[in-house]
């Protein structure tokens, strides 16, 4: 299947692909790694800050300096609340926090932001809008903006 994803698929022209894959280390990873090795793909890691999620990443993290993948860093999904009823862009914690940065530290890679659920997300998302041109004032927008100006500029 990702065999077909990857080389059936008339893609067109693209400056990235991006393949979101289950946590861990799964054939999904090996088939992509070896579908994908002449154009050097990289990995943006994506943890939640508990530590059970932590540990799945370290796999991962492993794996890839393994077989060669280049990790462009780590990002905390999760790591906390938007509430809307609160004043603008206040979040408020509901796990632990800062497990991600934790992590980038401690393997020395790039940590590329945290990100807060947000309702405004999940609302664009259901109706299918650009959440960052859409809700541009949210701190939300800042924050995937930037870390994917940290993915694309090395």
């Amino acid at each position: 299947m990702i065999k077909q994803f990857l080389e059936d698929v008339c893609w067109g022209e693209l400056d990235y692909l991006v393949i979101d894959t289950p946590p861990g280390t799964s054939d999904e990873h090996i088939s992509i790694v070896e579908y994908l090795c002449n154009i050097k793909p990289i990995a943006v890691l994506v943890t939640t800050p508990q530590n059970v999620a932590i540990s799945d990443v370290k796999k991962e993290l492993n794996f890839c300096r393994k077989v060669g993948v280049s990790i462009s860093g780590i990002v905390e999904n999760m790591s906390g609340y938007i509430c809307p009823h609160c004043s603008v862009n206040d979040c408020h914690p509901i796990f632990s926090s800062g497990g991600g940065e934790k992590l980038a530290k401690e393997y020395d890679i790039k940590f590329l932001g945290k990100v807060p659920i947000d309702p405004k997300f999940i609302e664009c998302m259901e109706k299918t809008d650009t959440f960052v041109e859409s809700y541009k004032d949210l701190s939300l927008a800042s924050t995937f903006s930037g870390i994917v100006d940290n993915i694309i500029t090395p």
